[in-house]
C-alpha cells in the first residue's frame, strides 16, 4: 500500500480534478447523499438484527467553557393553563458550526476560490434569510443507510491521534480491511479518532481558528472520493495547520465532492458497542431539522444493531 505522503499541488488536484460537479444536476443541493437510493436503504434496514441503539450525538452545551464559547441558549418559561394544570417551553438558541455541538454541515457551508459546490457564488447564494442553494432543506426526508466505523485507536493499539499523529488516506484502507469490510457507494463512514481520550489530556479538543488541532490528513481525501462516500461522521475533523500550507483540506470536501458531513459527533460508545458485538457495520438514521436554507443543522445521528 502506497504510504508516500502527497505533494500541496497533489491535495489541491484532489479538490480541483476529481470534483462531483454536474455529477447530480436533479438535486445538486443534496450532494452525496444522491449515492444513498432506496435499495440501499432497505439494504441498511437488513443491518437491523438486536435493535439496540447507540447516540453518536453529544448534549447540547449550555455552560460556557473553554471548548464552548458560545453555548447553547435555553430558556424555560412556565404557564398556568387552569388551576392545578400548568406546561413548560422552552426556547433554544444554537450557534451550530464550531467544534461543541453535533451538527451536520449543509453544502452551503463551505466555499473556496472557485465558489460553492457546483460553482455558486457565496455573495449571491447566502443571504441574511439564509442560502439560496445547498440549503440543509435539501434532506428533509432524513438520511438513512448503512453506517461503517473505523475505529482508529484500535487499530493503533489504544493511542488516540495527536497532533503528530494525523490519520492518513493509507491508514483508513488499512482499518477497512482489519474489519472484514467492503465499502459501498453511499455508506456513511464514522471516523473514530479517540476524542474524548485526547480531550481529557490535553484540557479539551476546541481551538479557535488559528490555532492548531489534531484529525484527519488532507491524504484521505481519494478515500472519500474513491470510495464514493455518502457521508462522513467525525469527532475530530481535518488537522490542523496542516503540513501542505493550505487554509483546509477536508472540509474542502464540501465544496468538491458535495461531501455530507457530521461534525463533533460522540464517537466513543459506538466504538465500545462495536468492540462488544464485534460488528463494525450498522444501519445509521441522521435527520437534520427541516430548517429552509439553513447552513446546517444540529443532528443526533443513531446507529442501530
Amino acid at each position: 500500500m502506497d504510504r508516500r505522503l502527497p505533494s500541496k499541488d497533489e491535495i489541491a488536484g484532489y479538490l480541483k480534478d476529481r470534483s462531483n460537479w454536474g455529477r447530480w444536476p436533479d438535486n445538486p443541493s443534496a450532494g452525496t447523499t444522491n449515492l444513498i437510493t432506496p435499495a440501499k436503504r432497505r439494504e441498511a434496514a437488513g443491518l437491523v438484527r438486536t435493535g439496540q441503539t447507540v447516540s453518536l450525538s453529544r448534549a447540547l452545551p449550555t455552560e460556557p467553557a473553554p471548548d464552548n464559547p458560545q453555548p447553547v441558549q435555553q430558556f424555560v418559561k412556565t404557564i398556568e393553563v387552569s388551576d392545578d394544570v400548568g406546561a413548560a417551553m422552552d426556547y433554544l438558541g444554537v450557534f451550530q458550526h464550531g467544534f461543541s455541538v453535533t451538527h451536520i454541515d449543509a453544502l452551503s457551508h463551505f466555499w473556496d476560490a472557485d465558489g460553492m459546490f457546483e460553482g455558486h457564488d457565496p455573495n449571491t447564494a447566502l443571504t441574511f434569510d439564509g442560502a439560496k442553494f445547498g440549503g440543509v432543506e435539501a434532506w428533509r426526508d432524513g438520511i438513512v443507510t448503512r453506517g461503517v466505523l473505523l475505529d482508529v485507536p484500535k487499530q493503533r493499539g489504544g493511542d488516540f491521534v495527536r497532533m503528530d499523529t494525523p490519520v492518513h488516506g493509507w491508514e483508513l484502507e488499512e482499518i477497512v480491511a482489519a474489519e472484514g469490510i467492503t465499502l459501498e457507494p453511499g455508506d456513511a463512514v464514522i471516523i473514530h479518532c479517540g476524542r474524548e481520550q485526547y480531550a481529557e489530556a490535553n484540557g479539551g479538543y476546541y481551538a479557535p481558528i488559528g490555532e492548531p488541532y489534531p484529525g484527519l490528513d488532507g491524504s484521505t481525501l481519494p478515500f472519500f472520493k474513491d470510495n464514493d462516500v455518502g457521508l462522513l461522521v467525525w469527532d475530530m475533523e481535518d488537522a490542523a495547520p496542516n503540513q501542505y500550507d493550505l487554509p483546509v483540506t477536508v472540509h474542502g470536501a464540501i465544496n468538491a465532492y458535495g461531501l455530507a458531513m457530521v461534525d463533533n459527533a460522540l464517537l466513543e460508545p459506538l466504538a465500545n458497542a462495536c468492540e462488544a458485538t464485534g460488528r463494525y457495520e450498522f444501519m445509521l438514521v441522521c435527520a437534520p431539522l427541516v430548517f429552509e436554507g439553513g447552513t446546517g443543522s444540529p443532528v443526533n445521528p443513531l446507529a442501530i444493531f
